[in-house]
């Protein structure tokens, strides 16, 4: 994540927080942490917690092969990437493991029960067509009215980037009427519920 949008991405999260107090905070998709350090320091300021889901094995992108791979992340024991411990040392080096709540597992099983109303979801998991719609259809109805919908890796030109998540979540929650869109920065985009 780009300095300029992890920045936007904690102004985000600070108004979200103070539209709708005393609500947790969910990103899904930490990788190594990076942007739950902003996310956890809003956390950690606002006295709430910030669950950051992943599985830590890598998105389609990051697997062997693909251009976002990282060899330094893929445990040789086992022959998969595991970003955990790499996500573990960066909450620990930040000072925030009393705000940052990891959670290891699929978006899909663990959305399967959730309940707990967010006051912002920030959407930066799997950039497939299907992994970016189940988490649109799973997580985005926990978001309280008042609260923020982030979403990463928005491109709405298809030579900028991969779609999926732009066709799969943005455009879909805009068209839904419970979302509006409040700003933008690179590919970062932030909407606000609205009903």
């Amino acid at each position: 994540m780009p300095e300029d949008e992890g920045d936007a991405l904690w102004v985000a999260a600070m108004e979200a927080v103070t539209a709708v107090p005393d609500l947790a905070m969910l990103e899904l998709g930490s990788y190594c942490g990076r942007s739950t350090v902003w996310l956890g320091d809003v956390a950690e300021r606002a006295g709430t917690v910030l669950y950051a889901l992943d599985h830590h094995r890598g998105s389609e992108e990051n697997q062997s092969g693909w251009e976002h791979h990282d060899a330094e992340v893929v445990d040789e024991r086992v022959g998969k990437m595991d970003t955990l411990p790499f996500f573990r040392a960066t909450i620990h080096d930040a000072g925030l493991e009393d705000a940052v709540i990891g959670l290891i597992g699929r978006a899909p099983r663990i959305g399967a029960s959730w309940a707990t109303p967010l006051c912002f979801l920030f959407i930066d998991g799997g950039h497939g067509e299907e992994p970016a719609r189940r988490d649109y259809e799973r997580w985005t109805p926990h978001v309280a009215v008042g609260g923020t919908l982030a979403i990463h890796d928005v491109f709405p030109d298809p030579a900028d980037g991969g779609r999926p998540p732009y066709e799969q979540i943005y455009l879909p929650a805009l068209e839904s009427g419970r979302f509006v869109e409040r700003a933008a920065t690179g590919s970062l985009r932030i909407l606000t519920r609205v009903n």
